[in-house]
């Protein structure tokens, strides 16, 4: 880790930046209160990356020099060396992760490193360097979302054919494949991922070159930065670049969305891992046990995760909050902006990937699924759906199975074992084919169409997946 010198230190008479217009200096309490370094010097390598692309520029259009160019890069170099080894040393005093850099730069080259300054503001300089870390992220992002699809399709593959009760309200409802439950999830984190698609667009535009808010009367080039830095275009107006935080915002929804999936999965890994169900197993790497009680084994990774949803909520709301009354253009409140942001970035990161390794220890117990899907009376439809196919109003179908449900609680028993003759009380229309439309699999395969539960459907849609995610 870097060391960060606090105002103890022989440093704390450093001369700001902008300490010319001031007769006394900033107190210690206001130095703490008001310095970002203690969370942006995370976007160090994004601000060398910046400001050498800008430094580049500077030196094509003739405002520096090719040997302060030359200087600056071998700066830049130096310093990244120190900050990647640890053995860069922040400065309280010095606020933020761009005058560190800065200071430091001129420590090493000189007035070349005071020149690199020429044509921007730390207002453009830090909404660049935001830009940079979020199109990072997000692409890092994206990978682990589909680390998780493929971890969703590898077990959805394994029990295309595995019978499980479906609920709604949480009451069975039809019996469905474990398969297609998780493909469910699957088509979530699709949608997902276009989000973020979406999303990278907007953060993918160059701020720098608007410097405080009004732009600059160097003859700058932002095509050739924008060009250099692999932004797909610049911010068109001066104020807007260094003023709205609305692509982070953006960011931080796509985020809160993938996180409100994943932590319906998780409710649902607990409710399956509780022994009320019995559906599924959590290896052991993903649960804890009690203090007290030696017989647990509690799901503390999806608990956590609908937890942590709830802090990546909050941080959507912390940034709506921050912007919804500033008046144009920059203000000191969007110093507020990254570590939501960061830690939505931490946050969201994490939680895919160990949800990933998760998927690929969770064991089914099949059984327990089948006992459920029998109980609850899961082909009642499909009993509804033979005798509607055989003529009779839906609605008469419906009330006809209703009293046969009824019948079969007095007796303590599915559907599928009642006789013939018991089920004809409720219609004439009831013959020897019923059993095959009653049983768990021929439920199953009667929805043999697109988006279909049939294990052949869900099969079909798996290999659709994969070429998705090739």
């Amino acid at each position: 880790m870097a060391t960060l010198r606090d105002k103890k230190s022989p440093a704390r008479n450093v001369k700001k930046a902008w300490s010319g217009r001031f007769v006394e200096p900033v107190s210690e309490l206001v130095q703490r209160y008001t310095a970002s370094i203690g969370f942006d010097r995370r976007l160090a390598e994004f601000d060398i990356q910046g400001s050498l692309a800008h430094a580049q520029m500077l030196s094509a259009v003739g405002i520096i020099s090719s040997t302060d160019l030359a200087s600056i890069e071998r700066g830049m170099d130096k310093i990244r060396k120190e900050i990647q080894s640890g053995r860069f040393v922040w400065l309280l005093e010095l606020e933020d992760v761009h005058l560190n850099i800065e200071k430091r730069l001129t420590t090493l080259i000189g007035d070349a490193g005071k020149r690199l300054h020429t044509a921007r503001s730390r207002n453009d300089q830090v909404a660049t360097d935001v830009r940079l870390y979020l199109r990072t992220s997000i692409d890092d992002i994206m990978r682990c979302i589909k680390a998780m699809q493929q971890a969703l399709l590898d077990l959805a593959e394994k029990h295309a054919d595995t019978v499980m009760p479906g609920f709604t309200h949480l009451q069975v409802a039809q019996p469905i494949s474990f398969g297609h439950h998780l493909l469910a999830y699957f088509e979530m984190l699709q949608r997902d991922v276009e989000r973020l698609v979406d999303c990278r667009k907007r953060v993918n535009k160059l701020p720098l070159g608007a410097a405080a808010l009004a732009g600059t009367s160097y003859p700058i080039d932002r095509k050739l930065v924008a060009h250099k830095l692999g932004f797909d275009g610049i911010c068109e107006n001066s104020l807007d670049a260094v003023s709205d935080r609305d692509f982070a915002i953006e960011f931080c929804a796509c985020a809160a969305l993938i996180m409100t999936h994943l932590s319906r999965l998780s409710e649902e890994l607990i409710l399956w891992m509780s022994p009320s169900f019995g559906f599924i197993d959590l290896a052991d790497r993903f649960c804890t046990g009690s203090s007290i009680m030696p017989q647990k084994k509690n799901p503390d990774v999806p608990e956590l995760v609908r937890g942590k949803t709830g802090r990546i909520n909050g941080h959507l709301v912390a940034l709506l909050t921050l912007m919804k009354a500033q008046p144009l253009a920059y203000n000191k409140d969007n110093q507020e902006d990254k570590e939501p942001l960061f830690d939505t970035v931490d946050t969201l990161t994490d939680t895919l990937r160990i949800y990933t390794d998760m998927m690929t220890g969770i064991r089914v117990n099949q059984e327990a699924m089948r006992s459920v899907a029998m109980k609850g009376y899961a082909t009642a439809t499909d009993l509804a759906d033979y005798l509607t196919k055989k003529g009779l109003p839906f609605r008469d179908a419906h009330e006809a199975v209703a009293q046969a449900v009824r019948f079969a609680e007095k007796k303590n028993c599915d559907l599928s074992g009642l006789t013939l003759t018991e089920l004809r009380k409720f219609s004439p229309k009831i013959k020897q084919d019923i059993y095959a439309v009653l049983t768990l699999e021929g439920s199953l395969k009667s929805r043999n169409h697109p988006g279909g539960t049939a294990p052949s459907q869900v099969r079909i849609a798996i290999r659709r997946a994969r070429k998705k995610l090739s």
